[in-house]
């Protein structure tokens, strides 16, 4: 169900990413730093019973507290009028630790966008962005504190990374912005959270374990998760291929991302340094895989870099990659580059946006162009750095 074991990263690249051709980048900050505390939903069931008969509780109240977290995203155990008083701190203490505390909040499209920046139990920060849309709303959550996949042109990749999350820490991020739409806190007033991405700091399939852990709770059916739909739930990645097949042997519908950037291994190796140790070649048949597999379309992550990858001759040679495969599998996402303080890497030209998304078009490529909420609170994809201002 999940894993205790936060210190090491469990990234299925290279053995702890001290060997082969790609290693993590790890930040100053990188060491053992212990395990969060462990929280109702880094437990298995058997692991909550225990606890529960370890405070002298019946099993039918473990239930009870999983009906009061999934069901009602509530952990203030002062509350529970269906649980004994006496019982009812010491059960929150056991069950329910803080496991993120809210440092900052910053708000953006007339408030429908939401960054929270998050400190964890050892000190590191992370971040989250809620974006409410006219018919979804949309959580971007974070996976890692940092992340160790290097690539130049974005903020979390420039960190380093510090640290897996734990399970605990990865879905408490969804349970807060699940309340702060019910209770209306979100300009609109009240709502429900509809789609959860994987796209915030770290490498999710660096993560494996305590990410479908996470993927398992947030979609279950309460009491035993938050009944968000797996087929609204988008796991990213940058081409860790392990984490693709098992993800696909999973059989969960997720919809999977594959943050491409580049259509040939030589801009992609610059671009995205994990290509050094599985090439476009690799990423493209594993996903198409995954797409055979659960007949879910794969969403091409691709951000536009002025005079990089943004001409036609990549518009071309990313449509006649994806056609290889003779089926219509991609949905291409172009995404406009966000810009990050200090870097030389700028945005497209709107025509030459445009350009790109006919191209992939006329090849018959569905592609829609990335909308970038929250840019202007360093919100959007490739600018969360998690830094207090």
């Amino acid at each position: 169900m999940t894993t205790h074991d936060t210190d090491t990263p469990e990234t299925g690249i290279t053995p702890g990413g001290t060997s082969g051709a790609f290693r993590d980048v790890l930040s100053k900050d990188h060491a053992r730093r212990g395990k969060p505390p462990l929280h109702f939903v880094d437990m298995t069931p058997e692991e909550r019973i225990a606890k529960a008969t370890e405070l002298g509780l019946p099993k039918f109240r473990v239930k009870q507290l999983a009906n009061h977290y999934y069901g009602h995203f509530d952990v203030n155990a002062a509350e529970f009028t269906d649980f004994p008083a006496a019982k009812r701190e010491e059960a929150a203490e056991t069950f329910f630790p803080q496991l993120i505390t809210e440092v900052t909040r910053q708000v953006a499209d007339q408030g429908t966008t939401i960054k929270t920046l998050w400190k964890l139990f050892d000190g590191s920060l992370i971040e989250s962005v809620l974006m409410r849309y006219p018919t979804r709303t949309t959580l971007c959550i974070s996976s890692q504190v940092g992340c160790g996949m290097g690539c130049p042109f974005c903020a979390t990749g420039k960190l380093g990374l510090t640290r897996n999350m734990s399970a605990g820490e990865i879905v408490e991020q969804v349970r807060v912005a699940a309340k702060m739409m019910r209770d209306g806190e979100v300009a609109g007033g009240e709502g429900r959270l509809s789609n959860i991405v994987f796209m915030g700091m770290g490498e999710p399939m660096g993560n494996y374990k305590s990410v479908l852990s996470a993927v398992r709770q947030i979609s279950s059916m309460p009491p035993e998760g938050f009944g968000i739909s797996a087929r609204n739930i988008t796991v990213s990645t940058v081409g860790v291929v392990p984490g693709i097949k098992k993800l696909t042997a999973e059989g969960i519908p997720v919809r999977l991302a594959v943050s491409l950037h580049a259509p040939s291994d030589e801009l992609r190796d610059e671009l995205v340094p994990m290509n050094k140790r599985f090439n476009t070649t690799q990423v493209l048949d594993a996903a198409h895989d995954y797409w055979l597999a659960s007949k879910r379309r794969v969403s091409i992550e691709y951000a536009l870099m002025r005079g990089i990858n943004d001409q036609a001759e990549h518009a071309r040679l990313l449509a006649k990659r994806l056609n290889h495969y003779g089926d219509n599998w991609a949905h291409v996402n172009p995404i406009p580059l966000n810009p990050i303080e200090g870097s030389k890497w700028t945005a497209s030209k709107p025509e030459d946006e445009q350009r790109f998304l006919e191209i992939l078009h006329d090849a018959g490529i569905t592609a829609t162009l990335r909308d970038t909420r929250g840019q202007d609170i360093d919100g959007a994809c490739g600018q969360l750095a998690a830094k207090e201002r």
